[in-house]
């Protein structure tokens, strides 16, 4: 989040500041090329903050930069009254002046992408302020060309244009509202969606619905994934053929919620869930983004959902443990259903001469009591490591660069992997190579063991028999197992890294908690049948979808015992 800070305060004074610079330059000297130079530099730094703050209020900076712009011009033309040029000034002030207001309307408009439907009009208004900013880069590129001011003024007018096709449509909208709704909310209720997939979280967080999608599309329903923010659209929109509606405001939801829909699932605690819940003929259902110790997967917002959706009995201890109180007919034990691609080894691999080690750094969270980053004192891990001949794939949590302390961490491990690969050509794996082109099952499946801080990962690798190093980066000590159990069957590695070669040994030498991992897998990831496991999930939502329907009974209990013993060779 510091860093996110950062990088818009940079940018807001990059813009701020050259334009300026940009209009002293041109109004008090003759250096109007430098001027001209500078405006177009600013106008780049325009850009460049729009993209890290989409919302940004330029209106400022844009009428500084398009007076000095249209002065330099004057200067230029050196022709006395240019009427062409002052058609252009007055449609840049309106242009200037309804830009911000006509994308804001734009903003509250519903959108939609995977449906029949067209919905230009927010999709232009929202890209009213990049074309202004192009329109005041080609003014004064004709400026420092000495074209004729009608260049400048037919390029205004085509802007112009489009400003005003918004605009009449946005009003159109607004005081002349189609029967039934927009088209947004007719196409919906042809598609006749049973559930939707509620999503509203911070930049960066796709991956909470996208590992949800697969299995949603399973239950052979139509549904629908409804957004609260515009910048996921693209990309979850690419990643499903199911339609996909962003809703800025509560009427818009009011629009888009069609009398089909029965369900509503929802992947996180976001504040905005709220604005859902409301709806009290549907049945809220939170399925979560992961299972882990973490103080917020035991969070007392659970309470508000009709359905708790949990991998495992180990979940609903959990709360109990934090003393949230929540009625036991509000959880469902489904399993974990991405994990079901998870390889599981059947033997145990220890004294490899050169095993594969995932690490998986956590970010530093919103609070303190929620920072379980072990990025501070990773490097010693690592270096321990590589002198074992272990291949590390280094896989940090997608907000690790919204922290530069953390993001600088990680730039230093990525460096000492860099340079061990070229000295020993083990074929470690960083970035988006172990991020992107890689799942976390991949990588899951590559590794001989994990080490971890506390979070979802875990769970997901407890699933492949595996073992993993839990790092306590608090001051728990001797508590640490108990506040987070499941470390209890995996390998502590305390803070100051004191334990690391005796963790390192357990972990890939000997392993004696080997025997131990299934009972604590059986309590995290639920007892389903392996070669259906995801039907636990599956079931329970086709439930929630159909309550008469009743599915077979699951062979989970007698299958659990047989695989126990094929995995771990235990009775």
């Amino acid at each position: 989040m510091r860093g996110d800070l950062v990088r818009k305060l940079i940018a807001r004074c990059l813009t701020t500041g050259l334009a300026v610079v940009a209009f002293l330059v041109v109004a008090l000297t003759g250096a109007t090329g430098w001027g001209l130079a500078l405006a177009v530099a600013a106008l780049v730094a325009a850009g460049a903050e729009r993209r890290v703050r989409p919302g940004a209020d330029i209106s400022a900076e844009s009428v500084l930069l398009a007076a000095g712009i249209l002065v330099g011009y004057a200067r230029r033309l050196d022709g006395g009254f240019d009427p062409a040029l002052a058609l252009t000034a007055l449609v840049l002030l309106g242009l200037v002046l309804l830009v911000g207001p006509l994308r804001d309307a734009g903003n509250l408009e519903i959108r939609a992408a995977n449906l029949p439907v067209r919905t230009w009009t927010p999709l232009v208004a929202a890209r009213l302020g990049g074309a202004l900013l192009a329109l005041l880069g080609v003014v004064a590129v004709a400026a420092a060309l000495t074209l004729p001011a009608l260049v400048a003024l037919a390029a205004a007018l085509l802007v112009a244009g489009a400003c005003a096709a918004v605009g009449l449509d946005l009003a159109r909208r607004r005081f002349r509202p189609t029967a039934g709704g927009g088209p947004v909310a007719r196409a919906l209720r042809a598609h006749q969606p049973e559930f939707l997939l509620y999503f509203s979280a911070p930049p960066g967080s796709e991956y909470q619905v996208t590992m949800w999608l697969p299995y949603l599309e399973r239950l052979g329903r139509p549904f629908v994934v409804l957004l609260r923010e515009p910048e996921f659209l693209p990309s979850i929109a690419a990643a499903t053929s199911a339609p996909v509606v962003y809703c800025p405001t509560l009427k818009a939801m009011d629009e888009a919620l069609v009398p089909s829909l029965r369900v509503a699932f929802y992947v996180n605690h976001g504040a905005k869930n709220s604005h859902c819940i409301r709806f009290s003929h549907l049945t809220h259902v939170q399925l979560h983004h992961g299972d882990s110790d973490k103080a917020p997967s035991a969070n007392p917002v659970s309470a508000i959902f009709d359905r708790i959706f949990v991998a495992g009995p180990a979940a609903v201890e959990r709360y109990a443990r934090a003393g949230v109180e929540i009625p036991a007919e509000k959880f469902v034990v489904v399993g974990r259903p991405q994990v079901e691609a998870i390889e599981v080894r059947t033997e145990p691999a220890t004294g490899l001469p050169h095993p594969t080690v995932l690490y998986t750094p956590t970010w530093t969270g919103h609070h303190a009591d929620a920072n379980y980053c072990s990025l501070p004192v990773a490097e010693t891990l690592l270096r321990r490591l590589l002198d074992r001949g272990a291949t590390v794939i280094l896989r940090a949590h997608p907000y690790t660069s919204q922290n530069p302390a953390s993001a600088r961490q990680l730039a230093r491990l990525t460096e000492l992997l860099a340079a061990d690969r070229t000295r020993t050509g083990r074929q470690h794996l960083w970035g988006a190579a172990a991020s992107r082109e890689l799942s976390l099952v991949d990588c899951v499946n590559r590794a001989d063991a994990l080490v971890s801080d506390v979070s979802g990962v875990i769970s997901d690798f407890l699933y492949s028999g595996k073992p993993y190093a839990v790092t306590d980066m608090g001051v728990d000590g001797d508590d640490f197992v108990a506040r987070f159990p499941l470390a209890g069957s995996g390998y502590v590695l305390r803070r100051d890294m004191s334990n690391v070669d005796e963790v390192l040994t357990g972990l890939l030498d000997t392993d004696p908690l080997a025997s131990a991992r299934w009972q604590t897998r059986r309590r995290y990831l639920g007892d389903f049948p392996a070669d259906s496991y995801a039907d636990g999930f599956l079931d329970a939502a086709r439930r929630e979808l159909e309550p008469g329907w009743n599915p077979p009974v699951p062979r989970a209990s007698q299958t659990g015992t047989r695989d126990d013993a094929a995995v771990f060779g235990t009775a």
